[in-house]
Formats: C-alpha cells, sequence, structure tokens
C-alpha cells in the first residue's frame, strides 16, 4: 500500500476528503518525526513502537578483495512489534 492509497482507503472509511486526510496524515508523519529526531520513542497501542537506535562504527570487510574499511556511526530507526499484531499476523497461517 503506498500513501496514495493509504489516503483513498482512510477517506472511504471516515467519510472526509481526500484532501482532509491528506493534511491529517502529512501532520500526523511530521509529529512522528519531529519526536524521533528529538530522541524521543513512538508507541502505538496494538502496532509497535518506533525508536531511534545509534549503531556503532565498524569495521567492514569486502567479501573478495578483504579490504577493510570502516563504516561510522550513524542513527537508524528500530521498529518492534506489539504481540497483539505478531498473533493477529500469524493468524492467517
Amino acid at each position: 500500500m503506498n500513501n496514495k492509497e493509504l489516503i483513498s482507503d482512510i477517506a472511504i472509511k471516515m467519510n472526509l476528503s481526500k484532501s482532509e486526510v491528506q493534511d491529517l496524515t502529512d501532520n500526523f508523519l511530521d509529529c512522528c518525526i519531529s519526536q524521533l529526531q528529538d530522541g524521543k520513542s513512538i508507541g502505538f497501542q496494538s502496532f509497535g513502537a518506533f525508536e531511534v537506535i545509534k549503531r556503532e562504527e565498524r569495521i567492514s570487510v569486502h567479501p573478495q578483495s578483504k579490504e577493510r574499511s570502516l563504516i561510522p556511526p550513524k542513527l537508524v530507526l528500530n521498529f518492534k512489534q506489539s504481540q497483539i499484531l505478531k498473533e493477529k499476523i500469524n493468524s492467517n497461517l
């Protein structure tokens, strides 16, 4: 599902215009991004939690040439699914 499909789906379910839903999703994502930029985590009950973690610098080795290179530290986004989401996904097996 892409952004356009999500907006259409929400607009139909909530009986809103697509432009209203577009504004809502844009504001929602802006709030989420600003929280993550501040180093805070975001949790959605029955869905999961997003948090920014620091990945330390490490040495990488190219498999063919055996050349070593240093990968600098960086911040990455981590997602941990809730138990409820995990059960819903696995209930279709």
